[in-house]
Order: structure tokens, then C-alpha cells, then sequence
């Protein structure tokens, strides 16, 4: 594995963003967009890294991470539903059939967690039993396992604007997608999350909750989108010491990017007013956690792209004639 030293030293370099000679750019919070002749798109996944709604920094090899990993598990659940994915031309780019977002984006949750205000556990420790349109039962503890995992969707924020937490009756009374859509993206996500969970525990990991994106192609067929079981779109938790942790009434270990989240709360900062800046030591740890969550689920050693990944990423998508 690349060493602390090496992430430590390629910080400066961290790729920001991309600047392709293709028109129709978009720029996402960490992925860059360009529309491509014949339904096709190519996405371009660089090194920045959100939280609170505000992109905080460039961790090296983490764009690089977040693309091949999201093209391994579209891999691991194509059988249960089709995705967007058509070929990796280089470490940070994925070709994709283009299809236009659903607007609800789709929560999955197996555990009663979390500390935010939209949290189930916050809610639940505040009195509620009614959450997300789900009836809870007495007793519950903060990290417990739900008998079966819940969907909890969102409105997809567009523009800046925040998303709106929905009720999954709510997605179809307010007209954001018709019942039998619904339902085949409902299923979908649950069997997902399912082998999601299944192969994260084989990796030492708990899959505690993610977000998935769907989206439909001109000729109206449902595909898999964005990203899937990644430290950005997914929490998770170090198998091995949950049990004991949570008998014991302490938090789990995340193994995410929940502790970059943690260190800037610890400043006081949560998306409100200027940035607070942080030491390279703690990119380079992220760095190599997003390496390490690689490894451990695909259970295939990490091979670091070239830096810069512009000149590289170019190379490559003029040999596979994309640009």
C-alpha cells in the first residue's frame, strides 16, 4: 500500500477538477459531467471532498477510489438491477449511459442511528414513534440493528437548494414519480442494500446506511446511477467491534468519512461561515482510509493512479476515442 509519507507529500497535488476539451461541462460537488454524442455521458470523479454542503478540501486518490469501487459493485449487484456503468477508460472516469435523474433520491437505513435533527435516533430520543411514516416500537437503542432495513427518501436538492425529507407515500402523492415506478425503485434498493450488507460483512464491515440515485434512460428503462456503497454515500461500521461496543453502550467504530465530519464539528464548524483549515495530516488519513475501505471490500490491492491525473486522464480518453 502506498505509504502515509507518499499521501502526505501528494496533498499539494490532489486533483481538484477537471477541464476536458468537451462542451456541456457540469460540475457536481465532487463529480464533473460532459454529455457525449449517442445517449452516452462521461463522468469525471475528482479528489474533492464534501461535507455540510461545502466542498472542504481535495484528498489524493479518493476521486480514483470512488469511481473503481463504484464500478465494483455495480459489477456485484447488475443482476438485481441495471446500471449506468459501460466502461472505465481511466482510474477517475467512467463512461455511462446517459439517464435523466429521478427526483427523489433514495435513503437506506438498517440501523437506528445518527445525531443530526433528521436522524432516526434523534427523533426517536426526542419521543417520536411516527418517523418517516414508520411506526417504531418501544425500547429501541441508539445503533441498533432495525428488524428489517426502511427506506426514508428525499427530494433531490437541485441548485444549491437543501433536500426535503419524504415519507415514501408522500413520494407518490406529491406526483414525484407514479406508484409502479416507485415501488420497482423500492424493491430495487432493498435487494441492493442487501447484498450491500452481505458482502461488507464478509469484509470486516457493517453497511449501517447509504443513498442511492436512479435514473431512466430516453427509452424508459430504470438504471442504477451515481455511485454505490461508497465512504461518501455510505456509512459503515468495523464488524468485529460492534457487538461489544454496543453492549456497552458505546459508539461504534465508523470506518468512513464520519471522522472528517467529527474533526471539524470539534472546531466548532458544521457548514455555517468560513472554513476552518486543517492540517494536511488529516487528508492524508483520509486518504488512506478511502484506500483501505477499497481494499477491504473488493479484496483487490490498490493500485494508485498517475499524478497529475489530468495529463493521464486525457491519454487515456483519446486511446479510447472519447475525446
Amino acid at each position: 500500500m502506498i505509504s502515509y509519507e507518499e499521501l502526505l507529500n501528494l496533498y499539494p497535488r490532489a486533483y481538484g477538477g477537471s477541464n476536458l476539451p468537451l462542451p456541456g461541462k457540469s460540475v457536481g460537488k465532487v463529480r464533473d459531467g460532459y454529455p457525449l454524442p449517442g445517449g452516452k455521458r462521461l463522468i469525471v470523479t475528482t479528489d474533492r471532498l464534501s461535507a455540510f454542503d461545502r466542498i472542504l478540501a481535495k484528498v489524493p486518490y479518493k476521486g480514483q477510489v470512488l469511481n473503481q469501487l463504484s464500478a465494483w459493485w455495480f459489477k456485484q449487484t447488475e443482476a438485481l438491477i441495471p446500471n449506468h456503468l459501460i466502461s472505465v477508460p481511466d482510474p477517475n472516469a467512467a463512461l455511462v449511459a446517459d439517464a435523466k435523474p429521478l427526483l427523489v433520491e433514495v435513503v437506506v437505513r438498517g440501523f437506528i442511528s445518527g445525531v443530526t435533527t433528521t436522524a432516526l435516533w434523534y427523533r426517536y430520543e426526542l419521543g417520536e414513534r411516527q418517523i418517516y411514516g414508520y411506526t417504531f416500537p418501544e425500547g429501541l437503542h441508539k445503533n441498533q440493528a432495525l428488524p428489517e432495513p426502511i427506506i426514508t427518501p428525499t427530494t433531490k436538492g437541485m441548485a444549491g437548494a437543501h433536500d426535503e425529507r419524504l415519507t415514501c407515500a408522500e413520494v407518490v402523492s406529491k406526483g414525484l414519480l407514479e406508484a409502479s415506478l416507485w415501488e420497482q425503485v423500492q424493491a430495487a434498493a432493498l435487494a441492493v442494500f442487501k447484498r450491500g450488507q452481505e458482502l461488507a460483512l464478509k469484509a470486516g464491515l457493517v453497511l449501517v446506511d447509504t443513498k442511492y440515485e436512479f435514473g431512466r434512460t430516453p427509452d424508459g428503462r430504470l438504471l442504477l446511477i451515481d455511485e454505490v456503497h461508497t465512504p461518501d454515500s455510505s456509512r459503515f461500521w468495523k464488524a468485529d467491534t460492534y457487538e461489544s461496543r454496543f453492549a456497552t453502550g458505546q459508539e461504534p467504530e465508523n470506518f468512513d468519512k464520519e471522522f472528517v465530519r467529527l474533526a471539524y464539528a470539534g472546531q466548532g464548524y458544521r457548514g455555517e461561515g468560513d472554513i476552518p483549515s486543517m492540517p494536511d495530516s488529516l487528508w492524508a488519513t483520509a486518504s488512506k482510509r478511502y484506500i483501505t475501505i477499497y481494499e477491504m471490500l473488493t479484496g483487490k490491492a490498490f493500485s494508485p493512479g498517475i499524478y497529475p491525473v489530468e495529463p493521464r486522464l486525457l491519454e487515456n480518453l483519446r486511446k479510447a476515442k472519447i475525446i
